[in-house]
């Protein structure tokens, strides 16, 4: 996809299988288990076997080479594997890098899988404990000696100057982690299942790093999941529906940095994400008020707000509203800071879900999903569609202004509060105790 035209990617493939480990603190096998375990249930999920897949992409972050995940897995010959990176911002990349394959002939059946132990073992929030010396870590130069040491640290930089502009307070970020737990409540798989909070729960919440409390930041999780793409043709004669990648994009920014983004004009917007919005809604012919569902990566509440900004769900600054009136259902897992943090790959599942109806907080007639990966990084985004969804051409316009419109009214509210319970039984719970906020 180019940022200055439509691509021609759209609609030539479509995820056919999802599958995940259960989300704990603890798991208690490796990681390479974990990744094993989620693309053996991936590829049950779609039908398919090991003999099939010819493709693997994961994070460069991954642990487990796709050589080595292939051969737990009983996978043969492989013709493309691949990497991408950025941490979190590589989620919807995978799966674009996947379809890429798959349009150019390069595999006919691709696995995409994010695993680790990020409680138990390596935990991210921990921060920058030692790096080796790269060019890409001498921008952390600029960040570190004066204490900005974790990613809570990095976004508190934009939380507060977005705060700041718009003349809101911290309470503004509950909004988000409320309506994240309220999913997590009612979604059997999530890690927080049965416990919802409240805006007085959020403000009671410790501090973080000012403007951020502890209910503003994602849990930690061990886990793997894992997604199969193949093409269209394919994915008609399999067993479950398929979910169209009706357009995937990846994008940076100008004066792009991973979280310490700190130096450009203007630090209350993600403009990568704006890279990434501008070029879906040319490929996919959609636009903000064609969506029924929205995926938005959650590794902290205010890059959430700032997203539906970006995506021109919204005028910006009221973000927090427009999540307040559920205008749009959003994060219907829970999301990282409900049902799990598995790097965003656990969100494209939940868009798979919503598509073939059999999401645990399932909303009537979702056709259409958007899904994002990491923010305050290179980052990458996906429309996914049903098979029989026609893209709808909105004159969408290419420039920023333009998707800081405000999005028309879509009556979605009491589809938003709509549930329905899943016909395929979740994964099992591992009980877990210590900090449950990770």
């Amino acid at each position: 996809m180019s940022t200055r035209t439509r691509d021609t990617l759209g609609g030539q493939a479509a995820i056919v299988g999802i599958g995940a480990t259960e989300f704990s603190k603890d798991s208690g096998r490796s990681e390479l288990r974990l990744a094993v375990e989620a693309v053996r249930a991936a590829l049950d999920d779609a039908g398919l076997t090991p003999a099939d897949v010819d493709g693997m992409v994961t994070f460069t972050m991954d642990t487990n080479p796709e050589i080595t995940v292939a051969q737990a897995c009983g996978i043969g010959e492989l013709s493309f594997f691949s990497r991408v990176h950025y941490g979190g911002g590589a989620a919807c990349a995978t799966v674009q890098q996947a379809a890429l394959a798959v349009a150019a002939g390069v595999a006919e059946v691709v696995v995409c899988y994010r695993a680790f132990n990020e409680r138990s073992g390596r935990r991210f929030g921990s921060g920058v404990t030692h790096r080796e010396p790269s060019a890409e870590g001498a921008a952390l130069g600029w960040a570190l000696p004066f204490g900005l040491l974790t990613p809570a640290s990095w976004v508190a930089m934009a939380a507060q100057r977005y705060l700041h502009t718009y003349g809101l307070t911290p309470e503004v970020f509950g909004q988000v982690a409320v309506v994240d737990r309220k999913y997590a409540a009612t979604n059997p798989a999530a890690y927080f299942h049965g416990r919802p909070i409240t805006l007085a729960e959020h403000a009671a919440s410790r501090w973080i790093v000012e403007p951020l409390r502890l209910l503003d930041c994602c849990q930690e999780t061990d886990g793997a999941q894992a997604i199969v793409v193949t093409s269209v043709e394919r994915a008609r004669d399999l067993p479950r529906p398929p979910a169209v990648i009706a357009a995937a994009a990846q994008g940076a920014g100008r004066a792009q940095e991973q979280m310490t983004s700190f130096y450009r004009d203007d630090l209350t917007g993600l403009p990568e994400m704006g890279v990434v919005a501008r070029q879906l809604w040319r490929t996919a012919g959609l636009g903000p008020e064609d969506m029924d569902v929205a995926i938005l990566y959650d590794h902290f509440t205010p890059f959430v707000l700032m997203q539906l900004e970006e995506f021109g769900f919204c005028e910006k600054g009221v973000a927090a509203d427009f999540v307040a009136e559920e205008r749009l259902p959003i994060n219907t897992h829970g999301g990282q800071l409900g049902e799990a943090y598995l790097h965003g790959m656990n969100g494209i599942a939940e868009g798979v879900r919503q598509l073939r109806g059999t999401a645990a907080n399932q909303i009537p007639g979702a056709d259409r999903v958007l899904v994002t990966a990491g923010t305050g990084v290179p980052t990458s985004g996906l429309v996914l569609t049903g098979l029989a969804a026609p893209a709808t051409s909105v004159g969408f316009a290419a420039d920023s202004a333009a998707l800081a419109a405000p999005a028309t009214s879509t009556g979605r509210t009491t589809a938003a509060t709509a549930t329905a319970p899943s016909p395929l039984p979740p994964p099992p719970l591992i009980p877990q105790t210590g900090d449950p906020q990770g």
